[in-house]
């Protein structure tokens, strides 16, 4: 018996407008991706890498298709949910740094530990070993 994918994306399709162009960087996409499989995603400027990944990371909703993550299925998700989830079990990092300009590195490393159920004493030691 064959375990679960750990993503599974089917029939995804995200589309824009641009004046009066559309845009389709997902156009019935389908990706499997079994557990302790790496991937690299590459291709040029505006050929759909990131709305794949906001997708997944349930930032974005598909037109259509679905997205699941283990048994969750991530584009049925409500907003409330998709926080939770992503807080939990989805990491991001972005090619430009999100970072709050008011706040110290500390601080902003920090912030989203903020969100999750843990100790002070736990974030503080999370914090440190992400710094050093």
């Amino acid at each position: 018996m064959s375990e679960s994918p750990v993503l599974e994306a089917k029939g995804l399709v995200k589309t824009y407008s641009k004046g009066a162009s559309e845009i389709r960087p997902l156009d019935g996409l389908d990706l499997t991706v079994g557990d302790g499989e790496f991937l690299a995603l590459m291709g040029p400027s505006g050929s759909g890498k990131s709305t794949l990944l906001h997708t997944i990371g349930g930032l974005d909703k598909p037109d259509s298709g679905t997205c699941r993550i283990g048994d969750r299925e991530v584009t049925k998700m409500g907003e409330s949910e998709l926080c939770a989830f992503r807080a939990a079990h989805v990491g991001f990092i972005f090619q430009v740094f999100n970072l709050v300009p008011v706040l110290t590195a500390r601080e902003n490393v920090e912030l989203p530990l903020r969100l999750l159920s843990m100790s002070k004493s736990r974030r503080k030691s999370l914090v440190e070993t992400a710094l050093e």
